[in-house]
């Protein structure tokens, strides 16, 4: 049986990287990543929280692994906004579509050991998206 992709999440992460905002704005954001894999390898929950001097986001989810490919649900705490998530997984990358009601994002999370990038892209909303580089704590 092939290895999970999430083997390799299980734990605390944290970093920095950019967030930019509409009409171009780029500040320094600062990331806590924890995640939670179950025994079988095949559920992650996870959660991601981000600030800089004048945004913010807090990201939770709960994706499921099967042959290659994942689907799940996603919620942004502090603008009350949930969706679906789905896409694809192998170890140490995982790309997927993130959907809700007026509004769409395209995330990587790419992982070598104990560094891991995140990637966040959207369209039509305020946050027009995030790169963090995480290291395990």
């Amino acid at each position: 049986m092939a290895q999970s992709p999430f083997v390799g999440l299980a734990g605390s992460w944290s970093g920095s990287g950019t967030v930019s905002l509409s009409g171009g704005a780029r500040e320094r954001i600062r990331c806590r990543s924890t995640y939670r894999v179950d025994g079988s390898g095949t559920d992650l929950q996870g959660s991601l929280r981000c600030a800089s001097d004048s945004y913010q986001f807090e990201l939770g989810s709960r994706v499921d692994y099967g042959a290659g490919a994942i689907t799940g649900t996603w919620n942004e705490r502090t603008r009350g906004i949930a969706g679906t998530l789905s896409g694809r997984a192998e170890p140490g990358q995982l790309s997927a579509r993130a959907s809700a009601p007026g509004f769409q994002a395209d995330l990587l999370l790419a992982t070598r050991g104990s560094r891991q990038v995140v990637t966040i892209r959207s369209e039509g909303t305020d946050f027009v998206g995030a790169t963090v580089t995480l290291n395990r704590e």
